[in-house]
């Protein structure tokens, strides 16, 4: 947090100089100092020293060095306490806006797959069990959907952690009149925290990100066993780049990356309850347990960005197999089908669904497949089964029959698809 560290204190130098604290040749020659330090950082030549408590001494130390006692001046009036909470808003604020712009990539990534493969049909699944047929590109974008709704869940968080703490002090605000909203908008702030006591203790926004990730992760793997169930069937080829051999058995392909993304899930559950279960019993004001945020909210961002990218990656070098997805369908996944052929013709849908599930009865006592069933036979069912029901045995016509927004015909999948390029775009 070098960066944000000498931005506040930049900040804070010539909020000090409008309220007469420093002269504008201490400010200047404060700044400058604290460039210096800045471009010692950046360079990897900036050398920590066994006194530098954290990073807030650390940079204090060395600017002292470099203007002299002046730079003893820079810390008046405000406490490692709102100098902390300014430094942790202001990382995570830039994180949260860096992982926004992967969750873009990916969402345009998930998207154009979908598109490129939106003639292609596959199998429906609850419970794991054959349901009813949809497109490849319909399946791809429900997972889009999830992320996108996660893209515009840290959208939300970040006005919330983008507030100033800084003119805060210890707990009991700053006793030189320092302007905070010129703080605020020096810094790229939103506004300014309300309370000085809450400013210097609260965590929410660190918790709400661990929040945010755990969810953002629990999509993720979600998403990664489906394509392993698909691997395992043969009906999605994973890259090499994406998977690893047995070292026994050389046949393998193991899908190891979607297995270390359904793996990070669970450990970042583990870390957004560890640091709730750190601040439930904190007193009012700062104490040293919430040093406990960094930890695990450096990790979460990593994790995060290193999951995005993982996935992205996947997404765009994997391989549909249309002849093994098609494999997948059976006639009686169109049983749902019949039952709304009979709707159609004014059967209510309670009677036609019995209708429907005495035909697969029938096909199940006579080992045949559904399809393969006589009109006179579904006739002896139901006589207002008449020619044209054979018809309903057709996979291409059973998904483009779900035209209502959000279904699987064509012309709604590419609906669902533009609808998220432009919103990744907007990210």
């Amino acid at each position: 947090m070098w960066k944000q560290d000498i931005r506040g204190s930049i900040a804070y130098a010539k909020a000090t100089t409008k309220v007469g604290i420093l002269t504008e040749e201490e400010c200047n020659s404060i700044v400058s100092g604290l460039e210096k330090v800045y471009a010692e950082w950046e360079s990897g030549t900036f050398e920590i020293k066994a006194g530098d408590e954290d990073i807030h001494t650390a940079n204090e130390r060395r600017l002292t060095e470099i203007i002299g006692s002046l730079g003893g001046k820079l810390h008046t009036g405000r406490s490692r306490n709102d100098q902390v909470a300014t430094d942790t808003r202001l990382w995570t604020v830039e994180a949260e806006k860096d992982i926004l712009k992967d969750l873009g990539t990916l969402l345009e990534a998930g998207a154009e797959v979908a598109k490129m493969n939106i003639d292609v049909l596959m199998a429906g699944y609850t419970h794991l069990q054959p349901a009813q047929p949809i497109r490849f590109g319909h399946w791809l974008m429900s997972h889009m959907s999830a992320l996108m709704r996660d893209a515009e869940r840290l959208q939300q968080l970040i006005p919330r952690a983008n507030q100033c703490p800084l003119g805060s002090g210890a707990l009991a605000g700053n006793a030189f009149g320092v302007d905070r909203e010129f703080l605020a908008k020096e810094l790229g702030f939103d506004g300014v925290t309300s309370n000085s006591l809450d400013s210097v203790c609260d965590r929410d926004f660190v918790v709400e990100f661990l929040t945010w990730h755990s969810m953002l992760l629990m999509h993720l793997s979600q998403f990664a066993e489906d394509l392993i169930i698909n691997n395992m069937l043969k009906c999605v080829e994973m890259d090499d780049a994406y998977a690893t051999g047995s070292s026994l058995m050389p046949q393998k392909k193991n899908p190891d990356a979607l297995e270390l993304l359904r793996g990070k899930a669970g450990v970042a559950l583990g870390r957004s309850v560890g640091l709730m279960a750190t601040l439930k019993g904190l007193p009012r004001a700062y104490n040293k347990d919430l040093q406990e945020d960094k930890v695990p909210l450096f990790d979460a961002v990593d994790t995060v960005k290193d999951c995005l990218a993982i996935a992205t990656g996947v997404i765009c070098t994997m391989k549909p197999n249309p002849k093994m997805l098609m494999k997948a369908l059976c006639p009686e996944m169109l049983a749902t089908d019949l039952a709304d052929y009979l709707v159609r013709k004014g059967v209510p849908f309670r009677e036609t669904h019995h209708i429907s599930g005495a035909c697969v009865r029938l096909a199940e006592e006579s080992s045949v497949s559904i399809d393969t069933l006589t009109l006179e036979q579904l006739q002896n069912i139901d006589s207002r089964f008449e020619a044209d029901v054979m018809k309903v045995w057709n996979y291409e016509e059973s998904v483009e029959r779900k035209s209502s927004i959000g279904g699987t015909a064509k012309a709604r999948v590419l609906e669902q698809v533009e609808k998220c390029i432009t919103f990744s775009k907007g990210l």
